[in-house]
């Protein structure tokens, strides 16, 4: 695999260039796919401990021991100093978040049933390599017990720039990092008028698929204020780079204001000769016109570019396709599976987006930050427009049933778990406080035999 930056050496000469890599992105309709990313969190049986990347001096195997077991399975490991730090196979990847959540990039498929497919054979791999380690995984938005200080740290070369970066810019950005799991759905766009469409209804509803997925209310042991603790860390983690940024709403937003904003977000670093230089003292538009702080002879690549949009986080990322990210993982594979029948049913279906657009089209970026914000603790109980999430919920979701049953695939059963939260408005946070105050009396450990992928 190639390095970071390094694959594509052609120079920056202005912003025309970096709009048209997000054009490039564009597809017609017969070529869109979807891609599910997500994490999860790693526990040892013996003791629930979070498992670090080397073998333990009691003998036992580490994330690392996982990924070559993975490795000898005829997946193509990704190495970092010479260190095993990803896999690739098949248009699918795996990777390391920095506690060592383990995550799965799901290559981009044509229907949900070939995602659910791929997601089962994965957790079905990943279990028969890691449980005769005595090591678990969870499908939980926050580590329920951990200290962000017992966390371990995986041996990827950039995280010791975020590392270093993120107490600078938000005092929660070192628990996203260690502490947190997510899932994600990877969609495409035609053109750019689409794009914007897109992007706009996504971004509106991405409070409400927050809610819908709040899956984290607890914290080293107890229970919080937060149904989701996750979507609170996300909103003090850097202000620079994170949220709904209002420039998607303006008049003659496109691919050129979607540039102007990502240059004016400071990077993290660049690729140069095999290593990883410390960008954090710049923004990319300061690299482009003046090269890096100190090295003015470093000049902006394409490729700098494309590392650079992957570190803007948005509740929708675009790069050259739409990255949903505002879920907790699921606590079952149908959780995770909601995620991407969720936002395909709402944004692949003419009639379905736009039938969402027009229900979200009146909300003004003020009511979706006050949303937002309201969110981690109120899930469903959060208010817009005079009526409660649970209450928009039920007409969103008959809107991705219904662009769900246009694709004339059967793929309607993966919104049955939403369908479900949304009737009882009980989220899998509700649930699991439920029984922390009654059958698990207390014990918050329960949470990973309960949400074991």
């Amino acid at each position: 695999m190639s390095n970071p930056g390094e694959a594509d050496p052609t120079p920056v000469t202005g912003l025309r260039d970096l709009a048209a890599w997000f054009a490039a992105g564009s597809k017609p309709r017969d070529a869109w796919r979807v891609g599910t990313e997500h994490e999860k969190i790693g526990y040892r049986f013996a003791d629930l401990s979070p498992p670090a990347y080397e073998t333990d001096s009691a003998g036992r195997g580490g994330i690392g021991a996982i990924l070559d077991a993975l490795a000898a399975r005829g997946w193509e490991p990704i190495l970092d100093t010479g260190r095993t730090i990803g896999l690739t196979k098949d248009g699918a990847s795996i990777s390391l978040e920095p506690g060592g959540q383990f995550e799965l990039s799901g290559a981009p498929v044509a229907s949900l049933h070939a995602m659910s497919a791929e997601l089962d054979s994965h957790l079905t791999g990943l279990r028969e390599v890691a449980e005769p380690m005595g090591i678990g995984f969870a499908g939980i938005g926050f580590h329920p017990l951990a200290t962000r200080e017992s966390m371990p740290w995986m041996p990827k070369t950039r995280y010791a720039i975020m590392r270093n970066y993120m107490p600078r810019v938000g005092d929660m950005g070192l628990d996203m990092m260690l502490r947190t799991a997510t899932v994600q759905a990877n969609l495409d766009f035609g053109d750019e008028a689409d794009m914007v469409e897109k992007l706009r209804v996504s971004l509106a509803l991405q409070p409400l698929a927050t809610a819908l997925f709040a899956n984290s209310p607890f914290r080293e042991g107890q229970p919080t204020e937060y149904r989701t603790l996750r979507g609170h860390v996300w909103s003090r983690t850097d202000p620079d780079r994170t949220g709904i940024p209002a420039v998607v709403f303006e008049d003659g937003f496109g691919f050129e204001r979607f540039s102007e904003f990502v240059l004016d977000v400071p990077m993290y670093f660049v690729m140069r000769d095999g290593r990883f230089v410390d960008a954090t003292n710049a923004t990319f538009r300061q690299f482009m016109a003046h090269g890096l702080p100190g090295q003015p002879e470093v000049r902006a690549t394409m490729g700098d570019w494309a590392d650079h949009v992957t570190t803007v986080f948005t509740d929708v990322r675009l790069k050259r396709f739409l990255e949903m990210r505002g879920a907790d993982v699921g606590a079952t594979p149908a959780m995770i599976a909601a995620l991407p029948a969720f936002w395909v049913g709402l944004i692949y279906d003419d009639a379905a987006q736009k039938a969402a657009r027009a229900l979200t089209r009146d909300w003004s970026v003020a009511q979706l930050h006050a949303m937002r914000a309201d969110v981690p603790t109120r899930a469903l109980d959060a208010m817009i427009g005079g009526r409660t999430l649970r209450e928009v919920a039920v007409d969103v979701l008959a809107i991705a049933r219904d662009g769900l049953r246009a694709r004339g695939l059967g793929e309607e059963r993966y919104l049955d778990p939403l369908d479900a939260i949304a009737a009882s408005g009980e989220t899998q946070a509700d649930a699991w406080l439920r029984l922390n105050a009654g059958s698990w009396g207390g014990d918050v450990s329960r949470v990973f035999g309960e949400a074991a992928l």
